[in-house]
C-alpha cells in the first residue's frame, strides 16, 4: 500500500489543499522582507521586489523539500519560509553600514555551512527523544499563538488594532472552521481552513476590512534576477551572526521534521533528517543569491497537516508551485495579500493550537515518574515564554545572546536539549563528584 505521505490525490482536491497551505503561511512568508526592508527604509519598489523574490524562493525551497533532489529534501509535507530568527541580526547588519550586500553574503556562507554540517547534525538524533521533541513541538505551538492573536486583533501596527469588529471577524472564521470540521462531509472538512479564509474574506469586503483595488495596480510579471542589489560582500561579524542563527534554525527545523514525521507516522532516520537539513542550507544559499533571506520549515503548516489529516507531500509540493507563480506574477500575490489579518487570525488559532496539541500528545508517551522529566518540561516552557511575556527583556545583552533568546522557540529548544543532556545523559555520580 502507498504510504499516506506519498499518496497522490485528485488534481482539484490537491490544488485546493495546496492553496490552503499557501494562505496559512502567506502572512508569515512576507513578514520578514517587510520587517527588514522597512527597518532599512527601502523604497516601495524595492520592498515589492523583496516580497516577490521571497515568494519565488519559498516555492522553490518547498519543492526541493517535498519532492527531493538527490540528497536534498526530507520528502515530507513541509512548507518552507523565511525564518524569523534571522530578523534581528539582518536588521543590525543592514542598518549599520553593510546593507543588503552584507546580509546576502552572510546568508550565502551560512547556507553552505548548513549543507556541510547536515550529516553531522543529524547524528545527534538520539538526543531528541519524545521528551525533547514533544516539548519543542508544544513550545512551537504556544509561542505561535500570540502571532495568531495579533492577526485576530487586526495585525501589528494597524490603526484598527484591537477593535471589536476585528475580534468578531476572527471569532466568526474560527467558528466556521470548527463547524466545517465537525459537520461537513470529509472532502469539505479537509479544506475547512481554506473555506474559512475564503468565506471570511468575501464576507469582510462589504464591511471595509479589505478591498482589491490595489490588485489592478500590481505588475503582471516580475522575475527576480540574481544579485539585484549588488554583488554580496563578506563581513566576518555578519557571517558569524548568521551562522549562529542557522544553528538555532537547524534545531527548530529538526523539531518541525520530527513533528511532521510523528503526525504522518513516517520514519525519520538520521539520513533522511540530513537530507532535510541539507535542503534548508541549499535554499538559504539560493535565497542569498536571489535577493532574499534564510529559509526554514514553517510550523503553522505542520499544524495544518495535523488539523486536516492530509499527509500527502504532493499537496504541499503543489503549494510550492503556487508560491512560485505568486513570485513570478505579482498580481496574483496582490490578490492573496488582500486577505484581512483578522481572517488569518481566526484560522491561525486553530492551526497553532493543533501544533501545541501534537506536542502534548507526544509528551503523553513520556514517563514522568521517578525522574526529572517534569522539571525539564516545566523549565523549558517557562524559559520559552519569557521573551513573549516580557518583550525586550534581553535588549541589553550581547548580540549573540539576543539572537538565541529573543525567540521563544529557539530559547525553549536550547533549554530542553541542555536540560535533557544534564539530567538524562550524564552520570549522576560524576556530576556529584565534580
Amino acid at each position: 500500500m502507498t504510504h499516506p505521505v506519498d499518496q497522490r490525490l485528485p488534481l482539484p482536491q490537491t490544488v485546493a489543499l495546496g492553496l490552503q497551505h499557501v494562505l496559512a503561511m502567506y502572512a508569515g512568508a512576507v513578514a520578514v522582507p517587510l520587517i527588514v526592508g522597512g527597518a532599512m527604509k527601502l523604497p516601495p519598489d524595492d520592498l515589492a521586489y523583496l516580497i516577490n523574490a521571497d515568494l519565488l524562493v519559498s516555492g522553490v525551497a518547498t519543492l526541493i523539500q517535498c519532492v527531493g533532489v538527490w540528497r536534498f529534501g526530507v520528502r515530507l509535507p513541509i512548507m518552507q519560509g523565511c525564518t524569523f530568527a534571522a530578523v534581528t541580526p539582518m536588521v543590525l547588519i543592514g542598518t549599520t553600514g553593510g546593507g543588503l550586500p552584507a546580509i546576502y553574503g552572510a546568508v550565502i556562507v551560512s547556507g553552505l555551512l548548513v549543507v556541510a554540517l547536515a550529516p553531522f547534525f543529524s547524528r545527534l538524533l538520539r538526543f531528541f527523544p519524545p521528551l525533547v521533541t514533544g516539548t519543542v513541538i508544544t513550545i512551537i505551538g504556544i509561542t505561535l499563538l500570540p502571532v495568531a492573536a495579533t492577526w485576530a486583533a487586526g495585525g501589528a501596527g494597524s490603526p484598527s488594532y484591537g477593535e471589536p469588529r476585528n475580534i468578531a471577524l476572527a471569532a466568526a472564521v474560527l467558528a466556521l472552521v470548527i463547524a466545517l470540521y465537525r459537520f461537513a462531509p470529509p472532502a469539505l472538512a479537509r479544506i475547512a481552513v481554506l473555506l474559512g479564509i475564503v468565506i471570511g474574506t468575501l464576507a469582510a469586503i462589504p464591511f471595509g476590512f479589505t478591498d482589491f483595488s490595489h490588485v489592478g495596480r500590481a505588475d503582471v510579471i516580475g522575475v527576480s534576477t540574481p544579485f539585484h542589489f549588488g554583488l554580496p560582500t563578506f563581513e566576518v561579524a555578519a557571517i558569524v551572526s548568521m551562522i549562529i542563527v542557522m544553528l538555532v534554525s537547524m534545531t527548530e527545523t529538526t523539531g518541525d521534521f520530527i513533528a511532521v514525521a510523528e503526525i504522518t507516522e513516517s520514519d525519520l532516520p538520521p539520513g533522511r533528517l540530513a537530507d532535510g537539513l541539507r535542503a534548508d542550507g541549499l535554499s538559504t544559499a539560493l535565497g542569498g543569491a536571489f535577493n532574499t533571506f534564510p529559509y526554514t520549515a514553517f510550523a503553522q503548516n505542520v499544524g495544518l497537516v495535523g488539523l486536516t489529516g492530509v499527509k500527502s507531500r504532493w499537496v504541499v509540493a503543489v503549494s510550492g508551485g503556487i508560491l512560485v507563480l505568486l513570485g513570478l506574477f505579482p498580481m496574483l500575490g496582490a490578490v492573496v495579500a488582500a486577505v484581512p489579518p483578522a481572517v488569518l487570525g481566526g484560522a491561525g488559532i486553530a492551526m497553532f493550537g493543533t501544533v501545541a496539541a501534537t506536542g502534548i500528545r507526544t509528551l503523553s508517551r513520556v514517563s514522568f515518574s521517578g525522574n526529572s522529566n517534569l522539571l525539564i518540561v516545566a523549565l523549558s516552557i517557562g524559559i520559552a515564554l519569557v521573551p513573549l511575556g516580557a518583550e525586550g527583556i534581553y535588549d541589553k545583552f550581547p548580540h549573540w545572546f539576543q539572537i538565541i533568546m529573543h525567540s521563544g522557540i529557539s530559547a525553549g529548544c536550547v533549554a530542553v536539549i541542555l536540560l535533557n543532556l544534564l539530567f538524562n545523559h550524564t552520570d549522576k555520580k560524576v556530576v556529584a563528584q565534580s
